[in-house]
């Protein structure tokens, strides 16, 4: 078992092994004693682990209850919140209770943000289930619900007590589901570290799972200690996001997150060589590792001026610029602010 520690306000640790979802239960005991403890799931998730997930729980004390919604982006949204605090009230989850986040991106997103909401903040241990979630989403202390003007607007900074990924659980995964996960780790190594990127150019993810996992993990660790509010170098992470969540908006989230970064990465890539802020052949190599892993790398769905419609709602708007997020080289990114005056016209290069 590998165990990674983030030093954030509230510290906490994030395991990663195999076989980690039968023991959960005693791990949490020693970050969290025994009390009520509040699974949130989807459907998806709940058929496949939680009655073993309730189990473990169980069996190191906890009084367990469920809440349980469809898988799927439209389901993180307010009204889902709403459900869910519902059941915590009807179970009596109190301050000193523990909500458990037992799933992907959007169980750890919507989970995290009843946690930091209900009652104005009750602890929760994030159980990633899938690649993403346990190398990006689960790690951090981002929490949000989609709403109709846009994904994750609403949302609160509420750390984690414990991350604990149990690699066995990305055996179930789709190759699609799977595959989302991938372009995030696509990502880590493009913007920080040239050695991860060029293992999975070559196709070595399959035979270095864990280790790219905790290579990830820990490159998230690193920029979530040194920024953890999101306002300076942790906007890093967001290469390929800007225009990938306009991808998800604009698809109707027909087009999943891990796939609509991959585009994103794609474009944006593409409209800075084409301008000469990154080095000419990196679109192409980029494009390459995309294949490599079967990712999309364009959507024909819309134009230019509808992308810039959704981008100006995006949380990394200020004022009157854009920042977006732009290859320096390979293992190496930077911060590029925008003027809004000027956005179409840069996002055009996409589509050249």
């Amino acid at each position: 078992m590998n165990n990674i520690r983030v030093h954030t306000e509230s510290p906490y640790e994030i395991l990663v092994g195999s076989g980690l979802l039968r023991s959960c239960g005693q791990e949490i005991t020693k970050v969290h004693a025994p009390c009520r403890a509040a699974i949130i799931t989807d459907d998806t998730v709940d058929s496949l682990y939680g009655a073993q997930t309730e189990a473990s729980l169980r069996a190191a004390g906890y009084q367990v209850c469920k809440f349980v919604f469809a898988h799927g982006e439209r389901s993180k949204c307010l009204q889902t919140a709403l459900d869910a605090y519902e059941m915590l009230t009807a179970n009596g989850i109190s301050r000193s209770d523990l909500i458990v986040a037992l799933g992907g991106g959007v169980v750890g997103d919507l989970a995290g943000f009843v946690a930091a909401t209900y009652l104005r903040g009750v602890d929760f241990v994030q159980i990633p289930t899938t690649f993403l979630a346990a190398i990006d989403s689960s790690v951090g202390g981002k929490t949000a619900v989609d709403i109709p003007s846009g994904k994750n607007l609403v949302g609160a900074f509420w750390q984690p007590k414990q991350v604990i990924c149990d690699t066995d659980t990305l055996s179930t995964l789709s190759e699609e589901i799977f595959s989302e996960g991938t372009a995030e780790a696509i990502k880590y190594g493009a913007i920080l570290d040239e050695s991860l990127y060029r293992l999975l150019a070559s196709g070595g993810l399959s035979s270095h799972l864990e280790e790219v996992i905790c290579r990830c993990v820990d490159l998230k660790r690193m920029l979530v200690e040194e920024d953890e509010r999101d306002r300076g170098s942790r906007q890093l992470l967001n290469f390929g996001h800007t225009l990938g969540h306009c991808v998800e908006t604009l698809s109707g989230y027909t087009v999943p997150h891990g796939r609509a970064v991959a585009i994103g990465m794609a474009m944006i890539t593409r409209v800075s060589e084409s301008l000469g802020l990154t080095p000419a052949g990196t679109t192409q190599d980029l494009l390459s590792v995309l294949d490599t892993y079967r990712l999309p790398s364009q959507y024909e769905g819309a134009t230019v001026q509808q992308f810039c419609q959704v981008a100006l709602g995006d949380k990394k708007r200020h004022g009157d610029s854009l920042t977006v997020v732009l290859l320096e080289r390979i293992g190496k990114a930077v911060l590029h602010p925008i003027p809004l005056s000027e956005l179409e016209s840069f996002l055009s290069h996409a589509w050249n």
